[in-house]
């Protein structure tokens, strides 16, 4: 296995996309969608992948890392061969569907490149139909694709790439063996992209048994640095979970991810601060699809405070202009420490990361210090003071729609439905979110209740909808 150290992110003019050998439609898509110059890890992994090597890389969600893999595996694609040439493996749903929508979009310079998602939580039967019409390019979940290579209905024998996105998380949630199985499957002379934020020893192992003299490329974790605030506090754990909500009334972010180390710990910090009036909901691996889906698209769109959520629900998560972060629990590996604060602080803006740790958790507190090269700074508990009188609620609500793209709603239908037809205004209106069978709409909080029964009463696109308000 060889290795390449990285050359600095950003400034000489060898970082521009058009010293990569792409083609000129590709250059005018990427100038379009806004790259101007490559990230760390797209200039120190795509020229080897686009000389057909394979490549191990570690890199950060947030770093690029979609573009490095995507732009490798169309330059590899033959549109005019209707067969499965690239398979993506995501850890989950959420991850899959994000990698799906920016190969979509570096697809456009390409005419009719298909890309298909398949992950479970979703019924097969309308899988198994989409599988029927052709795919160039498949992004699944490990279980669900090897649900339809033991059906038939996913055939490999035209893949030449094959992608591990956040492999680590794959190997922390038992998926070794069934990532084993789908390569297995693939042809042995396709290329293999490994992309993975930290190094476990699965990693090497996966890459003994599956890749062909991988390329090694590595970014440093360049955040947690002058844009992010750090403060510890010392806890009992009798404390723990009632000092975070003070954190929140205290520094009243306005949206903030919180982490714990288990999932108990997470529904125990939900129900400690509902309680105490702030709007907080839970992330972790037992919910249901749905649920899954309506928790991060209320995060996302600003109808929920504070998300609590374990290390593996929290990855691929990517909320722009987070407020804060909380480790409500130490994480014993400093790695995870870095990536869950850097969720926070992104794209310029200043950040805050707020520790909570007990007298057990000093070793791994001191472990973090040693990888992060400076010593932490300690706050006292009795500065926690409610900065205002008013409860921190967050500023929209969701309401749930029942139809999505099956019912070819599209956002604006939505949007005109709250502003043409009912006269809201757009600044009223949030985000749109439009699946398969439903739509979430956030709407300022003082109108959500009468926009609901306004819409309950009214029409989407000509038809009659059922609309409900999502709440605690």
């Amino acid at each position: 296995m060889t290795s390449a150290s990285l050359p600095p992110a950003g400034a000489t003019a060898t970082s521009g996309f058009a010293t990569l050998p792409l083609s000129p439609a590709m250059l005018a898509n990427l100038e379009q969608l806004g790259y101007r110059s490559m990230t760390a890890i797209q200039a120190a992994a795509l020229p080897p992948a686009l000389l057909g090597k394979d490549i191990i890389a570690q890199a950060k969600t947030g770093s690029g890392k979609t573009a490095a893999f995507a732009l490798a595996l169309l330059a590899n694609l033959n549109p005019r061969r209707f067969a499965v040439q690239t398979l993506v493996l995501c850890p989950t749903r959420e991850l899959a569907d994000q990698v799906t929508t920016e190969v979509r979009r570096l697809a456009r310079a390409e005419d009719n490149i298909k890309v298909v998602t398949l992950c479970g939580g979703v019924p097969l039967r309308g899988q198994l139909a989409t599988l029927e019409h052709g795919a160039h390019i498949v992004v699944g979940t490990p279980g669900r694709i090897m649900d339809h290579l033991e059906r038939g209905s996913l055939q490999l024998d035209a893949l030449n790439t094959l992608v591990l996105d956040e492999a680590d998380r794959m190997l922390d949630m038992g998926f070794f063996d069934d990532i084993a199985t789908v390569a297995r499957r693939c042809p042995k002379s396709r290329q293999t992209l490994l992309f993975s934020a930290t190094y476990p020893e699965g990693i090497a192992k996966l890459s003994a048994q599956f890749m062909r003299e991988p390329l090694t490329v590595k970014v440093e974790a360049q955040h947690a640095g002058a844009q992010i605030e750090q403060r510890w506090y010392e806890v009992t754990e009798n404390q723990r979970l009632d000092v975070v909500g003070r954190l929140l009334t205290h520094f009243r972010p306005a949206s903030t991810l919180a982490f714990c180390n288990t999932k108990a710990q997470c529904r125990d910090l939900v129900a400690v601060l509902q309680a105490q009036g702030i709007s907080a909901l839970a992330l972790f691996g037992e919910l249901e699809q749905r649920e899954r889906d309506q928790v991060l698209v209320r995060f996302a769109n600003r109808s929920c405070s504070v998300l609590v959520a374990t290390d593996v629900a929290a990855r691929g998560l990517d909320i722009a202009s987070l407020g804060a972060v909380i480790n409500v629990d130490v994480t014993p590996d400093p790695e995870v420490h870095i990536h869950r604060i850097g969720r926070t602080g992104r794209a310029g803006e200043a950040g805050l990361a707020l520790n909570l740790a007990s007298l057990d958790e000093m070793g791994s507190v001191g472990r973090i210090e040693q990888f992060q090269g400076r010593e932490s700074t300690w706050y006292p508990l009795a500065e926690l003071k409610p900065a205002s009188a008013e409860p921190l609620v967050p500023p929209m609500v969701t309401l749930h729609i029942q139809g999505g793209r099956k019912e070819k709603i599209r956002p604006g239908d939505v949007l005109g439905a709250l502003t043409a037809d009912l006269g809201y205004t757009r600044e009223q209106v949030g985000k749109i979110n439009v699946n398969e069978w439903s739509t979430y709409v956030a709407v300022d909080r003082d109108i959500a209740r009468q926009a609901a029964s306004r819409l309950n009463a009214g029409r989407i696109k000509g038809k009659s909808v059922k609309v409900r308000v999502l709440e605690e």
